[in-house]
């Protein structure tokens, strides 16, 4: 689901940007929040849908949405049209956790302790038990197992 990534490297290394593709009416992950980024979803085509919070919202292309560390959030590709999103992530060192997960075989089909091990060494908090919920509420499914990511 990273089809790129690129970090930015300024005097503190500011933030990284990670292209997000989704397929159509796909969940991009359970619910989750990170405590030591804030992250910014970019549209670029397509309609994204996002929960944060307990606030439901849609974006398209040119929109930008928000997402501050320590919120519970996740977010899909609303619409029947693949969606692709820049993701940029402030501080850097984030988009690493994606490389990982890939290696693991993306967070559907990781083993959950090696997932779990993986998410504290990044700050990444989850509630994988709210996929089915979340699959329901909007009508979606899972995408891919092995690119299934964390934005």
């Amino acid at each position: 689901m990273h089809a790129g990534t690129a970090r930015v490297v300024g005097p503190k290394g500011d933030f990284a940007l990670v292209e997000h593709p989704m397929p159509p009416r796909a969940l991009a992950a359970p619910l989750h929040r990170h405590t030591r980024e804030d992250e910014y979803s970019f549209v670029l085509e397509g309609r994204m849908g996002a929960l944060l919070g307990e606030e439901v919202l849609e974006a398209g292309p040119g929109d930008l949405v928000f997402k501050p560390r320590d919120q519970w959030h996740t977010s899909w590709n609303a619409g029947d049209e693949p969606c692709r999103i820049l993701e940029i992530v402030a501080p850097a060192g984030f988009e690493r956790f994606f490389a990982e997960l890939v290696d693991l075989g993306g967070a559907a089909t990781a083993p959950p302790d090696e997932l779990g091990a993986l998410a504290q060494r990044y700050g990444l908090e989850l509630q994988p038990e709210s996929i089915p919920e979340l699959l329901e509420r909007f009508d979606l499914r899972m995408g891919d197992p092995a690119t299934v990511g964390l934005g």
